[in-house]
Parts: C-alpha cells; structure tokens; sequence
C-alpha cells in the first residue's frame, strides 16, 4: 500500500463557535493542511460560526447542510468531498480539538511506514487539564456502555504514549486512509451521534486492517462541546439507542449477555445513587433509549434539539 502524501481534513460543525473552530482550523493549517484541504461541513449551525468561518477562511472547503444530520453523515460528505479530490487519508477532527505541533507528520509517519494498518490517531488530551488523558485509543469490554476510552482522566504517562493497536480510535481525531474508505465505506450515519466511530473501526479490524494508537502524537479535545458531554440526558439517551443497535450489528449472544448483566441490570441501582449526585434524570433517558432502539428506533435531530 502506498505512503500516504495527499491528506485532507474533515471537520464537522453544529452550532461549534467561533473560538473552538478557529483555533481548529489554525491547528491544521500549521500542520500543513492547506486551507483548501480542509473540507468544513456545517450542519445548520444558528450560531454564527458558519459565517465567521466562511468570512475568515475563504480558501476553505465549506459544505452547507439545511438540516441536522448527524456527525457521520456529515463526516461522509466531507470525506467524499476528499476522495473526489484525489486525497490518499482523510483525517477526521472534532472542531473543539487542536493538534500539537508535529502531531499529524507523526500518524501520517507511521501509516507510511506501516502498509497493513487502515486507521489510526493520536493521545488525547484534556484541553482543560492537558495533564491528564481524555483517550488514548478505545476498547470494546460489551460492559457498560460496550466500551471505554482507554485511560480516560487519568494522569499522562509513557502508558499512553507508545504504540498499541486498539479496538477503535475515537472519531474526534482519525486518521484514515482512502483505500480503507473505498473498500468499507465511511461513518453509518445511522447512528447519528456517539458509537458510529466504534462501529467504523470494528468493521475496519474485520475487513483486516489494523487500527492503532500512536501515542507519540497528542492533540487537546475539549470533549463533547455539542452535546452538553458529560453525564447528561441527551447523551446517555443517544448512547442507550446506539448501544442496542451496535449489538444488533456486532454482537453475539455472549455480548448480549454482558450488556444485560452489566448494563441493563445496574440501572436500578444507578437510578438510587443518581438521586444523591443528581444524575437520576440520565439513567432515566439511558433506560429510555435501551428500549427504544429495542423497539427499532433511531437517534435524530430531535434528540439533541
């Protein structure tokens, strides 16, 4: 497989501010990624970043959604966008990340130097304390959540930053090659929001690529600007539908199993505990969007309107 040269950026914006995207697009552009090979895909954004984008970069590649669609349908788009124009890897950004300096010559290194791996990305860290990790790759455990960011808050160290292949490389910061988007497509934009990433890379591993962390490079991800982060409502809804539909996919009855032990089952128990820490009302929306995406619902829009 060849050495990666023609990279592009695909950076997907909602309602992202002006702050976070500039400081972004600054990064990238001071990696080497010319305005022109980044690919901006704006999904109805109200705010105002998308004008302060398109009036601040004008080289820029802007694509204009009317409607919400969704992370992966967006990333899609944009990567589209890419590999019409000739692009050998696409790196996929969240708008709240910034890379550090000599991050992406790093990965894009180490896809040279390895033909057999098809994903792969940096450490992140927390952009608020950049002391600690915010992920360094991720691991499918079929637990709670059916998996975990490797490392997440703990403290930096060599742990996090050597290589290691991985389950998956979160999506806020991906580096993929084209030939892997060719032979596998991109994000399922079904998922909308949250898992699409986990699914991309385990189909990935299964069409025989490798995906795998590269430690040495690191960037600052202020986690989950769009969607409020932490442990609240609207996520751990989308997480719950998701949940049940990567099962649905990837799942055997084993997984099922320790999805319902660990997962389905300690729903009680963190409803009691989230009365105290006032999380009671997301371990409700978590248990509502179990069973919604039992009964085949889907995330949309709506469930982060």
């Amino acid at each position: 497989m060849s050495a990666p040269r023609n990279i592009y950026a695909v950076v997907v914006n909602w309602n992202g501010g002006t702050d976070m995207n500039r400081d972004c697009i600054e990064s990238l552009v001071a990696e080497g990624i010319t305005p022109e090979r980044i690919v901006f895909v704006d999904n109805a954004s109200t705010d105002g970043s998308l004008e302060e984008i398109r009036e601040r970069y004008g080289r820029l590649v802007i694509l204009e959604n009317s409607a919400n669609l969704g992370f992966g349908e967006a990333a899609n788009q944009g990567a589209q966008q890419a590999l019409d124009a000739g692009a050998d890897a696409v790196y996929f950004i969240n708008n709240d990340l910034v890379l550090e300096p000599g991050s992406l010559a790093r990965l894009v290194l180490f896809l040279s130097e390895y033909p057999d791996v098809g994903i792969c990305g940096p450490r992140v860290l927390d952009r608020q304390d950049p002391d600690r990790v915010w992920c360094a790759g991720g691991l499918l455990t079929w637990r709670e959540n059916l998996s975990t960011l490797r490392g997440h808050k703990k403290l930096d160290g060599p742990l996090y930053q050597n290589l290691m292949e991985v389950d998956y490389i979160p999506g806020c910061a991906l580096l993929m090659r084209a030939k892997v988007l060719w032979d596998i497509g991109g994000f399922d934009a079904a998922y909308f929001a949250y898992m699409e990433d986990v699914d991309l890379c385990v189909r990935a591993k299964k069409a025989g690529y490798k995906v795998v962390l590269v430690g040495e490079a690191s960037c600052l991800h202020a986690s989950s600007s769009s969607t409020g982060g932490g442990y609240n409502p609207r996520r751990k809804y989308m997480m719950g539908v998701n949940s049940i539909w990567f099962l649905k996919q990837h799942g055997g009855p084993l997984a099922w199993l320790r999805f319902l032990l660990f997962d389905v089952l300690s729903l009680p128990l963190l409803f009691l505990y989230g009365l105290s820490q006032g999380n009671a009302r997301a371990v409700l929306a978590k248990a509502r969007g179990i069973f919604h995406g039992l009964r085949g619902r889907r995330v949309t829009a709506a469930s982060v309107s």
